[in-house]
């Protein structure tokens, strides 16, 4: 994500390019790369594993300037139960392949022995390190995939804490539904959505979940059944949501399938007809509204960080809005979700070295997750009051992507709908797509 992305005339940008796009800007680190404030047994461990190329690998595109701010505010360590600890934090990327999250996964374990794990991202990547740590008894945290994913797709049972070394925090099927259900509302619509839902472990748990609340709260559900990812062609669920003259459409991809999507919608006419674009795991990203030019205009987005939100990251030392801006100072390039997202598993990371008392004794950090509390830069992390055994929940704003008014970016993310945050200040009003 940087500014050279935008050379690539929108038309002519390829799921290839893309690819290229958010492979060239995530950080460049060897399978294990790490740096150390202190190498004795009095230094906290952090494996920090997730995407930082591939199809996912947008999601890792801030993750050498949040690593490089955090381990200098870290640089002259933490305090834990009246003792100094010194920070180190190990990085490796999972080039967005499942099977490679597992055994880099295992690799760090085997190797540097961290007394933490951090992931991030999809559930291609959070469930994968999620298993290989529990099977490497090894504490882990983890956030964004929607909860339901990385609970239920793990084998998670409802009646009982099943797993003890994983832990998960994030947005779930509820949160979706506060948030459809607000902001769709704000527009006059003849309330038929479209599903452009995915054959993974996040269409599994939107189709399992969310689909039936959206009926039950009165949406008219199309779903014309899952579909591959990183299909080519679009045509039959397109033809679909034409027929059945829907005006709204929630999709669930990859982010390089969108635009495949999104371009085959406008040139067979549904994009004129629908009023709401909304997506989910695609769409977080300026980068991806550059790549669509004009079609990027009015498309909707779950914000689950922005820099207007009034929490602060502790690990960075930053608030929101000073994160946000030192990034772009940094970098040049504009601001994204995952950038608060994963400076907020530092913060519970500090939170639960703190409540454990002991980092360095697993079996600590294990009893001491249940019952973790945390201020991060998504807001308050609470697993005691959690929907599930192993999981928490963080909240989703509304978001549209418009055209920039004034600054270096060409889009902005304007926030249009608060239902789980209603103190936060919207910054625009929700617009229908108005394609001629």
């Amino acid at each position: 994500m940087n500014n050279s992305s935008k050379a690539i005339p929108a038309a002519n940008l390829t799921r290839r390019q893309f690819n290229r796009l958010i492979g060239g800007s995530a950080l460049a680190a060897p399978l294990i790369g790490s740096r150390a404030f202190g190498q004795d047994a009095a230094t906290f461990k952090i494996g920090y594993i997730g995407p930082q190329s591939g199809p996912l690998g947008i999601f890792g595109a801030a993750d050498s300037y949040l690593i490089d701010t955090i381990r200098a505010n870290l640089a002259g360590g933490i305090d834990v139960n009246g003792s100094k600890m010194m920070v180190e934090i190990i990085t490796a990327d999972t080039q967005s392949d499942p099977v490679r999250a597992s055994q880099i996964t295992r690799d760090m374990i085997n190797s540097a022995a961290p007394d933490l794990i951090l992931t991030h991202s999809a559930p291609e990547t959070v469930n994968p390190v999620s298993d290989a740590c529990e099977a490497g008894a090894t504490p882990c945290l983890s956030t964004v995939a929607p909860w339901e994913a990385f609970y239920f797709g793990r084998g998670g049972k409802p009646e009982a804490q099943s797993f003890k070394w994983t832990f998960h925090y994030s947005f779930g099927s509820q949160n979706f539904l506060n948030l459809y259900n607000g902001q769709w509302s704000l527009l006059e619509t003849n309330k038929k959505v479209g599903a452009l839902v995915p054959s993974d472990a996040d269409g599994n748990a939107i189709r399992a979940g969310l689909l039936p609340a959206l009926a039950a709260a009165g949406w008219d559900v199309v779903d014309p059944g899952p579909y591959e990812n990183m299909t080519q062609d679009f045509s039959t669920h397109i033809n679909a949501f034409k027929a059945a003259g829907v005006e709204i459409v929630v999709c669930f991809p990859f982010p390089p399938d969108f635009p495949v999507f999104w371009r085959q919608a406008a040139q067979q006419g549904l994009a004129q007809q629908l009023k709401i674009m909304q997506m989910a795991k695609a769409g977080l990203f300026a980068a991806e509204m550059e790549g669509l030019g004009d079609l990027g205009q009015s498309l909707c987005t779950g914000v689950y960080w922005h820099p207007a939100f009034p929490f602060a990251s502790a690990a960075a030392g930053l608030s929101s809005a000073d994160l946000a801006a030192g990034y772009e100072a940094a970098t040049g390039a504009q601001w994204a979700q995952a950038l608060g997202a994963s400076a907020s598993l530092f913060d519970a990371a500090l939170a639960l070295a703190v409540q454990a008392g002991s980092p360095k004794d697993k079996e600590a950090m294990a009893a001491a997750l249940p019952k973790l509390k945390a201020d991060t830069a998504v807001g308050t992390v609470d697993f005691g009051n959690g929907p599930m055994h192993n999981c928490a929940v963080s909240g989703l704003a509304g978001g549209q992507w418009n055209k920039a008014s004034d600054g270096p970016f060409q889009f902005q993310l304007d926030l249009v709908s608060n239902a789980d945050f209603p103190g936060l200040p919207l910054t625009s009003a929700l617009k229908p797509l108005a394609f001629g």
